[in-house]
């Protein structure tokens, strides 16, 4: 709570910093951490995440002249430009989220006009939290607030009414998935990331203590408790750049091996169907393939460990999925081997894994809460000793999502 409230002082500084008054609205949105289920959202398939108390904020105020004016704590240029007039700039490809979304608005319907907005976050970049989905997430909740507005499958409806207090009321369910569609278009068509809904449905479907189980092809969601271990993120200090060709072209692999299967997508899979066409597809189709469907059956048994409370079974699923991301997805490197091998040292750690879209990034850490300082302290000393890179885990606490 008390970072929460430091992260909203700080950025309403850079929001008085930068336009000379205190701004009338924060909003923030949480960052994610997937817990299981890599690179099984876009093909239909099922996924455990969870939100974490690590925040994308944005301070705003309206303006009269049509512009929109964006600043950022953690960028030196500010990017101002005419709502009419959303294209990208090379030289501020942060802003690139924030566009999109206001695109995705503008084809809703949705009718705004020009504002002024400061953005801090606490989500360390590269960690696998998707600070993205989150700036998406707290863009579309930013201009609900300066100029309401409601969406439904086809687009703006009646805007929500202010309370007494001026307070808009909650997003319902239905309502925060039509958000979360539209977050993801943003980076769809706007930024080029041919990402899933796994982020956005994170950010504004999370519950405190619980996971969240995902269906993508159903879109249907349920939360399941998860209590009595630490979540600790360890970043590996590498960076890598999601937006390039990585991403799509896993996507690209995993969409031609369910054509050539004569699926609609790997959800409708066996590994058994897969094993007897290997000869089908492309060594790159069938191992990505591969992991996709094992994936999927790894959520569903680590599903049921959960509701088993069987928390030390649903840790070797961690351990399993890293195994098969480096193996057959080709998604890790290194530096996260190295943190998942050194995890599964420790007496503590139940299950370790990559998160996030992989090339880099951080591991997801399923540590007994007694033995969390012990695991931190540990894992930290072992990998600069072994990489020469300072490492500081984070223990990230389960939050509600945003709106």
């Amino acid at each position: 709570m008390r970072s929460t409230i430091d992260a909203e002082a700080a950025v309403q500084t850079v929001f008085k910093k930068h336009f000379g008054y205190t701004p009338p609205h924060v909003v923030k949105a949480p960052g994610r951490l997937e817990v299981l289920g890599n690179h099984t959202d876009y093909n239909d398939g099922l996924v455990l995440s969870v939100a974490v108390d690590r925040y994308i904020l944005i301070a705003c105020g309206p303006r009269t002249d049509g512009k929109i004016e964006l600043v950022s704590s953690a960028f030196p240029e500010r990017e101002t430009f005419w709502m009419s007039d959303l294209k990208k700039n090379p030289a501020a490809p942060w802003a690139d989220y924030v566009k999109g979304v206001l695109a995705q608005l503008r084809k809703r319907g949705v009718h705004f006009s020009g504002f002024n907005a400061a953005i801090h976050g606490t989500i360390s970049m590269g960690a696998g939290m998707s600070s993205s989905a989150a700036l998406e997430v707290a863009t579309a909740l930013t201009v609900r607030q300066l100029h309401p507005y409601s969406l439904t499958e086809t687009g703006a409806t009646v805007p929500p009414k202010r309370n007494d207090k001026g307070q808009l009321p909650p997003l319902v369910p239905a309502e925060r998935m039509h958000f979360a569609k539209l977050c993801r278009a943003a980076e769809n068509e706007f930024v080029g990331v041919q990402c899933g809904l796994l982020d956005q449905v994170s950010s504004l479907f999370g519950k405190a203590w619980n996971v969240i189980s995902m269906d993508c092809r159903l879109l249907t969601l349920e939360h399941a408790p998860l209590i009595g271990e630490a979540l600790i993120v360890c970043d590996t200090g590498v960076k890598h750049a999601l937006a390039g060709s990585e991403y799509n072209g896993l996507r690209e692999n995993c969409e031609s091996a369910a054509r050539k299967l004569g699926a609609k997508s790997l959800r409708s899979v066996e590994m058994k169907y897969l094993q007897a066409r290997q000869a089908q597809l492309t060594t790159r189709e069938y191992e990505c393939a591969h992991h996709v469907v094992s994936e999927i059956a790894r959520v569903v048994a680590a599903e049921r460990a959960l509701r088993e409370d069987d928390h030390r079974q649903f840790g070797q699923y961690l351990f399993q999925s890293h195994e098969s991301s480096r193996d057959f997805l080709k998604n890790s490197c290194a530096e996260l081997d190295l943190l998942v091998e050194l995890a599964r040292q420790h007496p503590g750690c139940l299950g370790a894994r990559l998160t996030g879209g992989g090339f880099g990034g951080a591991t997801i850490n399923l540590v007994a809460y007694h033995q969390a300082e012990s695991f931190m302290e540990t894992i930290a000393r072992q990998y600069e000793e072994r990489t020469g890179r300072h490492m500081k885990p984070m223990v990230c606490q389960i939050v509600d999502g945003a709106g």
